[in-house]
């Protein structure tokens, strides 16, 4: 029985939501989203909360129960609040500055990286060793960071590298002699 599943999510005051079929729509100030539901899994909206149940009792349709109501809590977190993901730069001229629609990444190469920004995703530079990615997508704001930290992954002699604010880099001992 999924744990997850059992609690049904809460709709934020400000935001509405709506059940068409499958597809479960909120909009909010953050903007509007959409999922589509798998049809091994029933959505019902009830009294200001959204109610997931698996419609087998199908392994398959245990493991969709839980992750369509987390996919919907997100949304509803989503339009609401928001996400956000914050990067740090780490190394000798390292740095980072958004320039138009485009992030202008020095990270030790012979050129710049330059990454365009894609639709629905501020990044912000407050200073030139920190990225700020913020967002109404999870998936997307987290896709985006991953990318970003795949120009120049941290590296574990140094440190040096582009890492998630909360990640702890393992460091490896150099050469001896």
């Amino acid at each position: 029985m999924s744990r997850v599943g059992k609690k049904p999510v809460v709709v934020p005051s400000g935001v509405t939501a709506t059940i068409e079929g499958q597809t479960v729509k909120m909009k909010g100030p953050k903007g509007q989203l959409q999922f589509v539901v798998h049809d091994d899994v029933t959505v019902k909206l009830e009294q200001g909360a959204i109610s997931v149940d698996p419609r087998f009792e199908t392994n398959r349709a245990r493991a969709l129960w839980g992750t369509a109501r987390a996919q919907i809590a997100n949304l509803a977190t989503g339009v609401s609040q928001g996400f956000e993901k914050k990067l740090e730069i780490t190394g000798v001229g390292y740095r980072a500055a958004v320039q138009g629609k485009n992030l202008q990444l020095a990270l030790g190469y012979s050129h710049d990286v330059v990454y365009p920004i894609p639709e629905g995703i501020a990044i912000v530079t407050p200073k030139p060793t920190e990225i700020v990615i913020t967002g109404n997508d999870r998936q997307r704001v987290g896709q985006v960071a991953a990318e970003i930290r795949d120009f120049r992954p941290p590296e574990p002699y140094k440190g040096k590298g582009v890492k998630y604010a909360n990640e702890f880099i393992f460091r490896k001992e150099g050469k001896k002699k």
